[in-house]
Protein backbone atom coordinates (compact mmCIF):
# COMPACT_ATOMS: atom_id res chain seq x y z
CA UNK A 1 0.00 0.00 0.00
CA UNK A 2 0.67 3.73 -1.26
CA UNK A 3 2.45 5.31 2.49
CA UNK A 4 2.27 8.65 0.99
CA UNK A 5 -0.50 10.85 2.37
CA UNK A 6 -3.99 10.36 0.51
CA UNK A 7 -4.70 13.13 -2.29
CA UNK A 8 -8.31 12.84 -1.03
CA UNK A 9 -10.78 10.52 0.86
CA UNK A 10 -12.12 7.68 -1.15
CA UNK A 11 -16.09 7.00 -0.22
CA UNK A 12 -16.72 4.68 2.85
CA UNK A 13 -18.62 2.27 0.70
CA UNK A 14 -15.01 1.06 -1.21
CA UNK A 15 -15.37 0.31 -4.43
CA UNK A 16 -19.08 0.16 -4.89
CA UNK A 17 -18.83 4.04 -5.27
CA UNK A 18 -16.38 6.22 -7.49
CA UNK A 19 -16.03 9.26 -6.55
CA UNK A 20 -16.62 12.19 -9.39
CA UNK A 21 -13.48 14.46 -8.56
CA UNK A 22 -10.84 11.82 -9.94
CA UNK A 23 -12.16 12.58 -13.73
CA UNK A 24 -11.18 16.42 -13.41
CA UNK A 25 -8.43 17.18 -10.80
CA UNK A 26 -5.32 18.27 -12.19
CA UNK A 27 -3.62 16.94 -9.17
CA UNK A 28 -5.33 13.45 -8.96
CA UNK A 29 -4.46 13.43 -13.35
CA UNK A 30 -0.90 14.09 -12.44
CA UNK A 31 -0.29 11.86 -9.28
CA UNK A 32 -1.81 9.21 -12.09
CA UNK A 33 1.45 9.58 -13.79
CA UNK A 34 3.68 8.81 -11.53
CA UNK A 35 2.51 6.22 -9.19
CA UNK A 36 0.24 4.03 -12.05
CA UNK A 37 1.88 4.57 -15.73
CA UNK A 38 5.25 5.15 -13.58
CA UNK A 39 4.45 2.84 -10.96
CA UNK A 40 4.26 -1.21 -10.69
CA UNK A 41 2.38 -2.01 -13.92
CA UNK A 42 2.90 -3.51 -17.09
CA UNK A 43 1.73 -1.02 -20.14
CA UNK A 44 1.26 -1.85 -24.00
CA UNK A 45 4.45 -0.91 -26.09
CA UNK A 46 3.61 -2.88 -29.06
CA UNK A 47 3.71 -6.53 -31.37
CA UNK A 48 7.34 -8.11 -32.70
CA UNK A 49 6.09 -7.92 -35.93
CA UNK A 50 5.69 -4.26 -35.91
CA UNK A 51 9.71 -3.53 -35.85
CA UNK A 52 10.88 -6.99 -38.25
CA UNK A 53 14.59 -5.51 -38.75
CA UNK A 54 17.36 -4.08 -36.72
CA UNK A 55 16.72 -0.19 -36.63
CA UNK A 56 13.12 -0.45 -36.88
CA UNK A 57 10.94 0.97 -34.02
CA UNK A 58 7.55 2.29 -32.94
CA UNK A 59 6.38 5.16 -30.49
CA UNK A 60 3.84 4.54 -27.79
CA UNK A 61 3.17 6.54 -24.85
CA UNK A 62 3.05 5.14 -21.40
CA UNK A 63 0.75 7.79 -19.67
CA UNK A 64 2.36 11.26 -20.83
CA UNK A 65 5.94 9.86 -21.76
CA UNK A 66 6.48 8.87 -25.03
CA UNK A 67 8.30 5.63 -25.28
CA UNK A 68 10.46 3.92 -28.22
CA UNK A 69 10.42 0.44 -28.95
CA UNK A 70 13.59 -0.72 -31.11
CA UNK A 71 14.26 -3.63 -32.53
CA UNK A 72 18.20 -4.02 -31.93
CA UNK A 73 21.11 -5.61 -34.11
CA UNK A 74 21.12 -8.64 -32.21
CA UNK A 75 17.34 -9.49 -32.95
CA UNK A 76 16.24 -8.06 -29.33
CA UNK A 77 13.97 -5.49 -28.26
CA UNK A 78 14.60 -2.48 -26.30
CA UNK A 79 12.22 0.40 -24.87
CA UNK A 80 13.33 3.80 -23.65
CA UNK A 81 11.90 6.85 -23.19
CA UNK A 82 11.69 9.22 -25.93
CA UNK A 83 14.11 12.07 -24.42
CA UNK A 84 17.79 13.25 -25.20
CA UNK A 85 19.45 13.39 -22.26
CA UNK A 86 21.29 16.62 -22.90
CA UNK A 87 17.81 19.24 -23.48
CA UNK A 88 14.96 17.04 -22.99
CA UNK A 89 13.78 16.73 -26.59
CA UNK A 90 12.08 13.90 -28.29
CA UNK A 91 14.44 12.19 -30.50
CA UNK A 92 12.02 10.60 -32.67
CA UNK A 93 8.89 12.09 -34.29
CA UNK A 94 7.05 9.27 -36.50
CA UNK A 95 5.03 6.41 -35.22
CA UNK A 96 7.07 4.39 -36.97
CA UNK A 97 10.18 4.05 -39.06
CA UNK A 98 13.70 2.72 -39.63
CA UNK A 99 17.26 4.22 -37.96
CA UNK A 100 19.97 3.50 -38.03
CA UNK A 101 21.24 5.31 -35.01
CA UNK A 102 19.04 7.54 -32.50
CA UNK A 103 20.76 10.51 -32.94
CA UNK A 104 18.73 14.20 -31.52
CA UNK A 105 17.93 17.16 -34.00
CA UNK A 106 18.63 19.84 -31.37
CA UNK A 107 22.36 19.22 -30.91
CA UNK A 108 23.19 15.78 -32.31
CA UNK A 109 24.02 13.87 -29.00
CA UNK A 110 23.85 10.47 -30.69
CA UNK A 111 22.64 7.26 -28.80
CA UNK A 112 22.85 3.23 -29.73
CA UNK A 113 19.83 0.73 -29.60
CA UNK A 114 20.93 -0.29 -25.92
CA UNK A 115 20.40 3.97 -24.91
CA UNK A 116 24.04 4.60 -24.30
CA UNK A 117 25.11 7.68 -25.36
CA UNK A 118 27.99 7.24 -28.09
CA UNK A 119 28.85 11.07 -29.06
CA UNK A 120 28.63 14.71 -28.38
CA UNK A 121 29.85 17.13 -30.88
CA UNK A 122 32.51 19.48 -29.65
CA UNK A 123 32.43 18.00 -26.50
CA UNK A 124 35.95 18.55 -26.48
CA UNK A 125 35.68 21.67 -27.20
CA UNK A 126 37.39 23.98 -29.89
CA UNK A 127 40.96 24.11 -30.19
CA UNK A 128 41.39 22.93 -26.60
CA UNK A 129 38.84 25.52 -25.12
CA UNK A 130 35.55 24.76 -24.35
CA UNK A 131 33.65 21.37 -23.78
CA UNK A 132 32.59 19.13 -21.61
CA UNK A 133 34.63 18.91 -18.19
CA UNK A 134 37.03 16.34 -17.95
CA UNK A 135 34.53 14.37 -15.19
CA UNK A 136 31.19 14.40 -17.40
CA UNK A 137 30.74 10.53 -18.10
CA UNK A 138 28.59 9.65 -21.25
CA UNK A 139 27.68 6.24 -19.28
CA UNK A 140 25.89 8.48 -16.59
CA UNK A 141 24.25 10.70 -19.49
CA UNK A 142 21.84 7.44 -21.48
CA UNK A 143 18.62 7.55 -22.15
CA UNK A 144 16.42 5.66 -19.54
CA UNK A 145 15.22 2.50 -20.37
CA UNK A 146 12.20 0.57 -19.65
CA UNK A 147 12.05 -3.52 -18.62
CA UNK A 148 10.54 -5.39 -21.24
CA UNK A 149 9.31 -8.85 -21.83
CA UNK A 150 7.07 -10.56 -25.06
CA UNK A 151 4.11 -12.49 -24.56
CA UNK A 152 2.75 -14.43 -27.71
CA UNK A 153 4.86 -11.66 -29.76
CA UNK A 154 3.01 -8.78 -27.90
CA UNK A 155 5.56 -6.20 -26.29
CA UNK A 156 5.28 -4.92 -22.33
CA UNK A 157 7.25 -2.56 -20.55
CA UNK A 158 7.63 -0.80 -17.39
CA UNK A 159 9.15 1.99 -15.30
CA UNK A 160 9.00 -0.49 -12.02
CA UNK A 161 12.33 -2.50 -11.04
CA UNK A 162 9.40 -3.53 -7.97
CA UNK A 163 6.63 -4.94 -10.33
CA UNK A 164 6.33 -8.98 -10.51
CA UNK A 165 7.67 -10.83 -14.00
CA UNK A 166 4.62 -9.98 -16.51
CA UNK A 167 3.57 -13.90 -16.52
CA UNK A 168 2.87 -13.48 -12.91
CA UNK A 169 1.23 -9.90 -12.73
CA UNK A 170 -1.11 -11.17 -15.66
CA UNK A 171 -2.14 -14.03 -13.71
CA UNK A 172 -3.26 -17.69 -15.27
CA UNK A 173 -6.90 -16.44 -16.31
CA UNK A 174 -5.80 -13.63 -18.72
CA UNK A 175 -2.41 -15.67 -19.42
CA UNK A 176 -4.84 -18.52 -20.95
CA UNK A 177 -7.33 -15.81 -23.00
CA UNK A 178 -3.86 -14.49 -24.07
CA UNK A 179 -2.92 -17.77 -25.59
CA UNK A 180 -6.24 -18.49 -27.14
CA UNK A 181 -6.29 -15.08 -29.14
CA UNK A 182 -2.22 -14.11 -29.89
CA UNK A 183 -0.96 -18.17 -29.63
CA UNK A 184 -0.31 -18.15 -33.52
CA UNK A 185 1.33 -15.35 -35.35
CA UNK A 186 -0.08 -11.92 -36.07
CA UNK A 187 -0.54 -9.63 -38.98
CA UNK A 188 -1.60 -6.36 -39.11
CA UNK A 189 -4.72 -5.54 -41.24
CA UNK A 190 -5.15 -1.81 -40.13
CA UNK A 191 -4.93 1.13 -37.76
CA UNK A 192 -7.49 3.41 -36.08
CA UNK A 193 -7.16 6.31 -34.19
CA UNK A 194 -9.60 8.39 -32.14
CA UNK A 195 -9.76 11.06 -29.69
CA UNK A 196 -12.09 10.83 -27.00
CA UNK A 197 -13.15 13.96 -24.72
CA UNK A 198 -13.22 12.31 -21.85
CA UNK A 199 -10.76 11.28 -19.43
CA UNK A 200 -8.71 8.23 -19.47
CA UNK A 201 -10.45 6.05 -17.12
CA UNK A 202 -14.29 6.11 -18.21
CA UNK A 203 -13.48 4.62 -21.05
CA UNK A 204 -11.51 1.89 -19.29
CA UNK A 205 -14.52 1.60 -16.89
CA UNK A 206 -16.93 1.06 -20.00
CA UNK A 207 -14.28 -1.83 -21.93
CA UNK A 208 -15.01 -3.68 -18.02
CA UNK A 209 -18.60 -3.05 -17.77
CA UNK A 210 -20.83 -5.83 -19.64
CA UNK A 211 -23.32 -4.37 -17.98
CA UNK A 212 -23.75 -1.65 -20.79
CA UNK A 213 -23.10 -3.51 -23.96
CA UNK A 214 -26.64 -4.81 -24.61
CA UNK A 215 -28.13 -1.81 -23.93
CA UNK A 216 -26.44 1.33 -25.14
CA UNK A 217 -24.99 -0.87 -28.00
CA UNK A 218 -29.05 -0.98 -29.43
CA UNK A 219 -27.65 -2.65 -32.57
CA UNK A 220 -25.54 -5.63 -30.85
CA UNK A 221 -29.07 -6.71 -29.19
CA UNK A 222 -31.00 -5.71 -32.20
CA UNK A 223 -29.20 -8.32 -34.39
CA UNK A 224 -28.75 -10.67 -31.51
CA UNK A 225 -24.86 -10.39 -31.44
CA UNK A 226 -24.54 -10.13 -27.47
CA UNK A 227 -27.10 -10.51 -24.66
CA UNK A 228 -26.59 -10.70 -21.07
CA UNK A 229 -29.12 -14.01 -21.80
CA UNK A 230 -26.94 -15.87 -23.65
CA UNK A 231 -23.94 -18.07 -21.65
CA UNK A 232 -20.91 -16.07 -20.56
CA UNK A 233 -18.87 -15.17 -17.82
CA UNK A 234 -16.62 -12.56 -16.26
CA UNK A 235 -13.36 -13.67 -15.20
CA UNK A 236 -11.22 -11.93 -13.19
CA UNK A 237 -7.67 -11.93 -12.42
CA UNK A 238 -5.03 -10.70 -9.97
CA UNK A 239 -6.97 -9.63 -7.52
CA UNK A 240 -9.37 -8.16 -9.79
CA UNK A 241 -6.88 -5.65 -11.25
CA UNK A 242 -7.68 -7.71 -14.76
CA UNK A 243 -10.96 -8.59 -16.52
CA UNK A 244 -12.21 -10.90 -19.56
CA UNK A 245 -15.72 -11.00 -20.17
CA UNK A 246 -16.97 -13.57 -22.38
CA UNK A 247 -19.85 -14.88 -24.44
CA UNK A 248 -21.60 -17.22 -26.83
CA UNK A 249 -24.30 -15.64 -29.22
CA UNK A 250 -25.21 -19.81 -30.24
CA UNK A 251 -26.77 -20.18 -26.29
CA UNK A 252 -29.35 -17.31 -26.28
CA UNK A 253 -32.30 -18.33 -24.37
CA UNK A 254 -34.95 -15.65 -23.19
CA UNK A 255 -33.49 -13.61 -25.34
CA UNK A 256 -37.24 -11.75 -25.71
CA UNK A 257 -36.30 -9.41 -22.77
CA UNK A 258 -35.05 -7.79 -25.39
CA UNK A 259 -37.55 -6.85 -27.42
CA UNK A 260 -39.87 -5.05 -24.98
CA UNK A 261 -40.35 -1.17 -24.94
CA UNK A 262 -37.57 -0.72 -22.06
CA UNK A 263 -34.74 -1.68 -24.27
CA UNK A 264 -33.87 0.54 -27.03
CA UNK A 265 -33.58 -2.35 -29.14
CA UNK A 266 -37.24 -3.03 -28.64
CA UNK A 267 -38.37 0.47 -28.74
CA UNK A 268 -40.66 0.96 -32.25
CA UNK A 269 -37.83 3.18 -33.98
CA UNK A 270 -35.47 -0.08 -33.82
CA UNK A 271 -37.90 -2.22 -35.14
CA UNK A 272 -37.88 0.00 -38.10
CA UNK A 273 -34.08 -0.91 -39.33
CA UNK A 274 -32.25 -4.13 -40.54
CA UNK A 275 -28.76 -4.53 -42.26
CA UNK A 276 -29.39 -4.86 -46.16
CA UNK A 277 -26.36 -6.68 -45.91
CA UNK A 278 -26.44 -9.62 -43.80
CA UNK A 279 -22.82 -11.03 -44.93
CA UNK A 280 -21.36 -7.96 -42.30
CA UNK A 281 -22.54 -10.57 -39.21
CA UNK A 282 -21.10 -13.72 -41.28
CA UNK A 283 -18.36 -15.24 -39.05
CA UNK A 284 -16.86 -18.56 -38.17
CA UNK A 285 -15.97 -20.17 -34.91
CA UNK A 286 -12.85 -18.68 -34.48
CA UNK A 287 -10.69 -21.22 -32.19
CA UNK A 288 -13.73 -24.03 -31.59
CA UNK A 289 -15.19 -23.17 -28.08
CA UNK A 290 -18.02 -21.47 -29.62
CA UNK A 291 -17.32 -18.19 -28.28
CA UNK A 292 -18.22 -15.05 -30.16
CA UNK A 293 -17.30 -11.59 -27.79
CA UNK A 294 -14.08 -11.44 -25.67
CA UNK A 295 -12.97 -8.15 -23.75
CA UNK A 296 -9.98 -9.11 -21.73
CA UNK A 297 -8.48 -5.67 -20.33
CA UNK A 298 -4.85 -5.75 -18.90
CA UNK A 299 -4.79 -2.77 -15.84
CA UNK A 300 -4.73 0.17 -16.69
CA UNK A 301 -5.22 0.79 -20.07
CA UNK A 302 -4.70 -2.45 -22.18
CA UNK A 303 -7.09 -3.92 -23.86
CA UNK A 304 -7.36 -7.43 -26.00
CA UNK A 305 -10.87 -8.13 -28.22
CA UNK A 306 -12.23 -10.80 -29.72
CA UNK A 307 -15.84 -10.01 -31.05
CA UNK A 308 -16.91 -12.29 -33.82
CA UNK A 309 -13.58 -12.82 -35.99
CA UNK A 310 -12.64 -9.04 -35.37
CA UNK A 311 -9.06 -9.50 -33.51
CA UNK A 312 -7.94 -6.24 -32.64
CA UNK A 313 -5.42 -4.55 -29.80
CA UNK A 314 -6.82 -1.40 -27.65
CA UNK A 315 -4.75 1.20 -26.15
CA UNK A 316 -6.50 4.10 -24.09
CA UNK A 317 -3.36 6.89 -23.84
CA UNK A 318 -4.06 9.89 -21.25
CA UNK A 319 -3.94 13.29 -23.05
CA UNK A 320 -4.64 15.65 -20.43
CA UNK A 321 -7.26 15.77 -17.50
CA UNK A 322 -9.97 15.71 -19.46
CA UNK A 323 -9.01 13.81 -22.89
CA UNK A 324 -7.59 10.26 -23.91
CA UNK A 325 -6.70 9.07 -26.88
CA UNK A 326 -7.75 4.77 -28.10
CA UNK A 327 -5.70 3.56 -30.65
CA UNK A 328 -6.54 0.45 -32.33
CA UNK A 329 -4.35 -1.77 -33.66
CA UNK A 330 -6.55 -4.28 -36.00
CA UNK A 331 -5.23 -7.73 -36.36
CA UNK A 332 -5.89 -10.81 -38.40
CA UNK A 333 -3.28 -13.96 -38.52
CA UNK A 334 -0.37 -14.77 -40.91
CA UNK A 335 -1.80 -18.34 -42.04
CA UNK A 336 -5.25 -16.69 -43.09
CA UNK A 337 -6.66 -17.61 -46.27
CA UNK A 338 -8.13 -14.12 -48.42
CA UNK A 339 -11.24 -14.76 -47.57
CA UNK A 340 -10.63 -14.54 -43.57
CA UNK A 341 -8.65 -11.59 -44.13
CA UNK A 342 -11.48 -9.71 -46.19
CA UNK A 343 -14.20 -11.20 -43.22
CA UNK A 344 -12.08 -9.80 -40.52
CA UNK A 345 -12.13 -6.30 -42.47
CA UNK A 346 -15.91 -6.22 -43.48
CA UNK A 347 -16.53 -6.79 -39.70
CA UNK A 348 -14.28 -3.71 -38.52
CA UNK A 349 -17.41 -1.87 -39.80
CA UNK A 350 -18.96 -3.70 -36.56
CA UNK A 351 -15.87 -2.17 -34.00
CA UNK A 352 -13.96 0.48 -34.41
CA UNK A 353 -14.45 4.37 -33.79
CA UNK A 354 -17.08 4.38 -36.29
CA UNK A 355 -18.76 0.93 -35.90
CA UNK A 356 -22.35 0.12 -35.95
CA UNK A 357 -21.83 -1.27 -31.98
CA UNK A 358 -19.31 0.40 -31.02
CA UNK A 359 -19.65 4.02 -31.98
CA UNK A 360 -21.68 4.98 -29.05
CA UNK A 361 -18.33 4.22 -26.81
CA UNK A 362 -16.51 7.21 -28.09
CA UNK A 363 -19.64 9.43 -26.99
CA UNK A 364 -20.68 8.31 -23.45
CA UNK A 365 -17.92 9.09 -21.53
CA UNK A 366 -18.30 12.57 -22.44
CA UNK A 367 -21.62 12.54 -21.48
CA UNK A 368 -20.31 10.94 -18.05
CA UNK A 369 -17.65 13.79 -17.94
CA UNK A 370 -19.69 16.87 -18.39
CA UNK A 371 -22.66 15.19 -16.15
CA UNK A 372 -20.18 15.10 -13.22
CA UNK A 373 -18.13 18.04 -13.32
CA UNK A 374 -20.52 20.43 -11.05
CA UNK A 375 -20.39 17.94 -8.08
CA UNK A 376 -16.83 16.77 -7.00
CA UNK A 377 -18.11 15.76 -3.90
CA UNK A 378 -20.41 13.00 -5.41
CA UNK A 379 -19.85 9.70 -6.51
CA UNK A 380 -21.29 6.49 -9.14
CA UNK A 381 -22.49 3.94 -7.42
CA UNK A 382 -21.70 0.56 -8.81
CA UNK A 383 -23.10 -2.37 -7.32
CA UNK A 384 -24.80 -4.69 -9.48
CA UNK A 385 -23.83 -7.93 -7.86
CA UNK A 386 -22.78 -6.12 -4.60
CA UNK A 387 -19.95 -5.66 -4.04
CA UNK A 388 -17.76 -8.61 -5.51
CA UNK A 389 -14.83 -8.31 -7.49
CA UNK A 390 -14.43 -11.90 -7.32
CA UNK A 391 -15.36 -14.62 -11.22
CA UNK A 392 -18.97 -15.22 -11.78
CA UNK A 393 -19.81 -17.74 -14.22
CA UNK A 394 -23.00 -18.09 -15.88
CA UNK A 395 -23.94 -14.30 -15.58
CA UNK A 396 -22.24 -11.05 -16.26
CA UNK A 397 -25.03 -8.83 -14.72
CA UNK A 398 -22.48 -7.30 -12.84
CA UNK A 399 -19.89 -4.56 -12.61
CA UNK A 400 -17.24 -6.59 -10.62
CA UNK A 401 -14.88 -5.28 -13.56
CA UNK A 402 -15.11 -2.15 -12.72
CA UNK A 403 -14.93 -2.55 -9.02
CA UNK A 404 -11.56 -5.00 -10.09
CA UNK A 405 -10.37 -1.72 -11.70
CA UNK A 406 -10.51 0.52 -8.99
CA UNK A 407 -9.15 -1.81 -6.51
CA UNK A 408 -5.72 -2.35 -8.36
CA UNK A 409 -6.10 1.74 -8.77
CA UNK A 410 -6.80 2.36 -4.67
CA UNK A 411 -4.33 0.01 -4.57
CA UNK A 412 -1.50 2.23 -6.26
CA UNK A 413 -2.65 5.78 -5.50
CA UNK A 414 -2.83 5.11 -1.84
CA UNK A 415 -6.52 6.38 -1.41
Amino acid sequence: MDQRAPLFDWPEEGVRRTPYLIYTDPDVHEAEMQRIFRGRTWHYLGLEIEIPHAGDYRLMDVGDTSVIMVRTPGGGVNAMVNRCAHKGSMLLFELFGNVKELMCIYHNWLYDFDGNLRNVPFGKGINGKGGLPDDFQTCDHGLQRLRVEILHGIVFGTFSDEVEPLSDYMGPEMLANTTRVAGKEFKVLGYYSQYLDSNWKLYVENATDPYHATILHAWATKLKLNRLTMEGAIEMGRGGWHHLSWSKMATDQGGEVYETAQFRSGSEEMGQFGLHDPSVIEQWDEFGDGITTAIQTGFPNFMLQQIHNTIAIRVLIPRGVEGSELMWTVLGYADDEEWKTQGRLKQCNLIGPSGYISMEDGMVGNLVQRGTKGDKDKASVMELAGDSIETIRNSRASECGVRGFYTGYRELMGV
